[in-house]
């Protein structure tokens, strides 16, 4: 029961951001469900750690080793960062990380922003101070993906008895989740796709501001790409990398699977004799990937999807299914193509296609640099100061 990660390891000796003047004087809080595993959402924070480089980060629990980057970031965690097993096994404090939010104090702050995919939209500010959630996804084990989760918890050999304890959980946890909704005064959606979601379950309005990829850290091989498909991430049920690896075996095509996971048994098994696993890649490691490749496939119903943005920051194209945020990003025949189905069928038939379409690097580039942190924080930015500048407006009584 956690927010998605791309599996990649920490990144490292990153510098701390310098000071900046974006918040335009206000004194902001930022608050993220837990800082425990390298992903998607972490990597936002991080954008918005750069956007208030001042602005404490509020979170449940804080796995120091596992994000390096916000080492020197004011985190100040809860309660439950004194709990057994809080920092390993986020996923058994749901309720607790209830009233470990609540238990915050925020009464300093002119503004406060929580990356969200979970319960800490659940904080409680004062009436005049704007709460901004950035939501990675509205939380899945209590609404999209709750059947999913229904039949396979995650939790192993106590799978039957959390089963049987699920329902009434779901309902009571449901009832919260909406009610801390009522709490946030603007909702910020990472894509349309997301944004549905929010009006779907929430019936709120959110604004899309998509997370940003770091254009700088990518480059075009010149002289073209290698004999090779790529496909990365977390090796887990729901990327569907079996997909790309049969429907390679079967083509006889190259395949680099960069990534760990728990499919990696299942996937070396029926991999072919063209397929190569590297395991665990550094970002490094992953951007010559990237360069390298003839195209990123990817098979996952994603909420946005960053990976294939970088893979066009490479300057290579996308093979994606044709689904969630990623056709908010991947523009048929200009930066990639589509498959309609997750089968294998579908996206032979989209590997056959692709082998007839040509791409200009350096468009794909520019595309990917629409998504560029520097536009990210600006458009932060804004929102923030205009929302707090028109709740300054608001007259009290």
């Amino acid at each position: 029961m956690e927010a998605p990660s791309d599996g990649r390891p920490g990144i490292g000796a990153i510098p701390v951001p310098r000071p900046t003047n974006e918040g335009g004087g206000l004194k902001v809080a930022l608050v993220h469900d837990w800082l425990t595993n390298q992903g998607g959402a972490e990597r936002v924070l991080w954008s918005l750690h750069k956007a208030f480089p001042e602005a404490p980060i509020y979170t449940s629990v804080f796995a120091p080793r596992a994000l390096p980057q916000f080492a020197r970031a004011q985190v100040r965690t809860s309660f439950l960062q004194r709990w057994p097993f809080a920092a390993t096994r986020h996923q058994l404090y749901p309720v607790l990380r209830t009233f470990a939010f609540e238990s915050f104090d925020f009464s300093s702050y002119d503004v406060v922003i929580s990356s969200c995919s979970a319960e800490a939209k659940g904080i409680v500010t004062r009436p005049e101070t704007p709460h901004i959630c950035y939501l990675h996804t509205p939380t899945r084990y209590y609404w999209s993906d709750h059947y999913r989760y229904a039949k396979n918890p995650g939790f192993g050999p106590l799978n039957p008895v959390i089963r049987l304890a699920m329902p009434a959980f779901i309902r009571h946890m449901r009832m919260w989740d909406l009610a801390a909704t009522a709490r946030v005064d603007a909702f910020i959606a990472n894509s349309a796709f997301v944004a549905q979601r929010v009006e779907k379950y929430y019936r709120r309005d959110a604004v899309v501001i998509h997370p940003p990829i770091q254009t700088n850290q990518f480059s075009i091989k010149e002289d073209g790409p290698d004999d090779f498909f790529l496909i990365a991430g977390r090796l887990v049920p729901y990327k569907h990398v079996d997909l790309a690896v049969r429907a390679c075996r079967e083509l006889d095509l190259p395949l680099v699977v960069a990534g760990t996971g728990s499919e990696l048994p299942r996937l070396r098994a029926m991999a072919g004799p063209r397929t190569r696993f590297t395991g665990r890649v550094s970002d490094e490691q992953l951007a010559g990937y990237y360069r390298r490749a003839r195209a990123l496939i990817h098979c996952a119903e994603e909420d946005f999807g960053l990976i294939p943005l970088e893979s066009m920051a490479s300057g290579r194209p996308v093979i994606a299914f044709n689904g969630g945020g990623l056709q908010e990003t991947v523009v048929e025949g200009r930066t990639g193509t589509f498959f309609d189905r997750q089968t294998v069928d579908s996206l032979k038939d989209a590997l056959r296609r692709f082998d007839g379409m040509r791409f200009e690097p350096e468009a794909l580039r520019h595309h990917a640099a629409r998504f560029d942190e520097a536009v990210f924080i600006e458009k932060i930015t804004a929102f923030v100061t205009a929302l707090r500048r028109r709740s300054a407006e608001v007259p009290t009584t």
